[in-house]
Parts: structure tokens; sequence; C-alpha cells
């Protein structure tokens, strides 16, 4: 049994997604646990070189993890010939030039959504890619998540039977920063720094609603700014210029119709910060981040409307919980686990960048149909081979 070392530079993962998710849960992960088993015995050993532009920051979190490769230079880290991979987590705006530039080194590419600011420059890093010829994709972690691999488990084995229609509600209070801090960097509320919920959160519904129930045809979106001043990083007050709302309705094949509700100014009264419903002739899903319950027509309560009475039915204690797996990765470590084996051993990885460029197409035409008050149609983009 040998060790198959990967030298992976990672842009960006100072900031807390990154960091969090991609190199202390993930790869960091994978070396705490003796590397990635490979199907030949061989182990795989991620080693992260990390990318920015803070010394400090880089400095002290290369110490805070035991590592001793970083740099503020990324032109340096591309020419390094034993960096096999170049993934990204920087601000969206920063991430197209960089891509092109890795690709263009002939590095296997690995990014965060949205992987480009625009549509035109996502399918052209797509392009670049297949024509360059490298491994590429891109992070669609919620398809990784208990909740929903549960519900994809009861969709694969036709459990729901024809499906009618899927209703989605994520959100939070994000709060302002004055009297308490924001949770979110203040750039997603600026549209000229490319926030936005719609751009931020839009590539995700693409990719679940495509990966759980069929293309998505058309859609028809009303956004909104609802909290006009915000408070920055240093305590100064600023116009928020993007939106913080957005409620949109999704034409699916086959005629299912989701809708899907998504606010970083609304407060939670749900079991999860995201949750999806899912309606069928034979039974209904309720899917978030870590549950699924289930509810089939033969236990399905008659609901009469009578708003003189109580109600008639526990309505919530009637669904039934829909076990899981022995417990496993995080949804991301679970992801990389399979791009990594992708780049080493050329196994299938079906999330490549027009996959992701097609989150940002959906994210452009709901931000037009907003615009316009219009339902706008979703044209396929060319497909990735």
């Amino acid at each position: 049994m040998g060790r198959r070392v990967v030298r992976v530079a990672m842009n960006g993962v100072t900031g807390r997604m990154g960091q969090l998710q991609h190199l202390a849960r993930s790869l960091l992960a994978i070396r705490e646990d003796g590397g990635l088993e490979l199907a030949n015995g061989d182990l795989l050993w991620p080693e992260p070189v990390l990318v920015g532009r803070d010394p400090a920051k880089l400095a002290a979190l290369a110490e805070r993890h035991g590592l001793s490769d970083w740099t503020t230079s990324l032109d340096e880290a591309l020419s390094d010939p034993s960096v096999e991979i170049y993934f990204d987590a920087q601000v969206t705006s920063a991430r197209g030039p960089a891509l092109q530039k890795a690709i263009e080194a002939g590095k296997a590419v690995y990014v965060e959504k949205p992987v480009a600011g625009t549509l035109s420059e996502a399918v052209a890093a797509a392009r670049a890619a297949r024509e360059r010829g490298v491994p590429n994709g891109v992070v669609q972690d919620k398809l990784f998540l208990p909740g929903i691999r549960k519900l994809r488990r009861l969709l694969e084995a036709g459990a729901l039977g024809r499906l009618l229609a899927v209703r989605g509600e994520f959100g939070y209070w994000v709060f302002e920063g004055n009297w308490r801090p924001s949770q979110r960097p203040s750039w997603n509320y600026r549209a000229e720094e490319g926030g936005g919920i719609v751009t931020d959160m839009f590539c995700h519904w693409q990719y679940l609603l495509e990966g759980l129930f069929g293309q998505v045809r058309s859609v028809y979106a009303q956004v909104a700014t609802h909290v006009l001043e915000r408070w920055d990083e240093s305590g100064e007050p600023y116009k928020a210029t993007a939106d913080d709302a957005a409620y949109a309705v999704f034409e699916l094949d086959d005629g299912v119709v989701a809708q899907v509700n998504s606010s970083w100014v609304t407060r939670v009264f749900r079991d999860e910060l995201v949750e999806f419903q899912v309606d069928g002739t034979e039974a209904s899903a309720v899917a978030g981040l870590q549950r699924c319950r289930f509810q089939h027509r033969a236990t399905t309560p008659v609901a009469v409307w009578d708003p003189d009475e109580p109600p008639r039915h526990a309505y919530r204690a009637m669904w039934q919980e829909v076990p899981g797996d022995a417990a496993a990765p995080s949804a991301f470590r679970l992801q990389w686990e399979s791009f990594l084996k992708h780049v080493t051993t050329g196994s299938p990885f079906p999330w490549d960048l027009f996959a992701g460029a097609r989150g940002v197409q959906l994210a452009e035409l709901a931000l037009t149909s907003a615009r316009e008050g219009r339902k706008v149609a979703v044209t396929p983009l060319e497909p990735a081979a």
C-alpha cells in the first residue's frame, strides 16, 4: 500500500466557509483519518497550499493547522509543478480571472459557487477547461447533505409516486450590523460588489432541482431589498443595494412546479434553515439539511376546513421519520473525496464547470424575470462533452 500525495492550492480559505468546510472539515479531516483509500489500496494524501492576500492571516491559519506552505502570489502557486489542483473560495468577483489562470496553467480546478460573476465568464471557463483537458468541478454540497440523501432514496424508490410540486423555504434574519454583528459580510448587500441573495442562492436551487426532480424549464421571480441600511465590518453605515429576498416559481420537467422563497430578512419558524416539501400522488416528504419526514397516502388524515373548530389532527406528529445511514462525513468532504478520486483515478464526476454555469444562468434569468415582470424560459447550455 503506497501513499499518493496530491498538492492542492487553496485560494480564499481564510474566510469562514473556506476555512471551516473545505480546509478543516474536508482535506484536513481526510488527513486526520489517515488519508483517503483508493480502489487499488493506496492512500491519497492531500497537501494544502494556502493562497490569499493577507500574509498575517495565512501565516496564522497555517500555524493553527500545522501547515507549512502558503503564499500571497497566485502565480507562484500555479507555476509550482507539484501543485495538481487549484481550489477557489474567493469572493465571486475575483474567481473568474483566477480560474482562467489555473486552467491555462494546466491545473485541475475545483471551485465554489457561483463559478463566476456572469454567465459569459462561467461558460468561457467551462469551455477553456474542456479544451485544455483539465479535470474540473464545482461544489454542489447540498446534494450530499443527510436530509437530501434521504429524500433522494425515497425518490429513487418511487415512494412518492408521480411528482406534483416542490415548495422550498430558506432563510433567516441577518442582523444589520449596528446593534448586533451581522452574520454575513457586507459585500453580500452591495450589488456593485456582486452581492445579492439571487446570485448567492439560485445556483444552489438550480443543482438541487435538476439533481432531484428534473431540468428547470422556466423561472418567474420577484426580488426585493427589504432592509435598506446596514453597517459594515468597521461599524460604518452603508446603503444596501443588493436584493436580500427573492420569491420564485420554477417549471420543471413533466409539469412539476417548484416554488422557493429565499430570504435574509425572515425569522425562522422551521426545524431547519432550509426545508423542501415534495408532494406526489403516493406520498409527500419534507427534507432539510439533516432530517427527512414522510407521509404515505394510507396514513394521510382527512383534512376538513372548519375555522370555527379546533384542529382535528396533530398534523406534524403524523409524519414518519426517514432513517439515515451510518454517520457520514460532512457534505463538503464527501464531494471533495469524489473530486480527488476523479483527478487521481479518472472516476466519474458529473458536477463540472458547465453544471456550475447553469447555476449562474438561472440566477441571471431570475433577475431578468424580476426586472421585466415576466416568466423567462431556461434554454439548455451546451453539454460538457
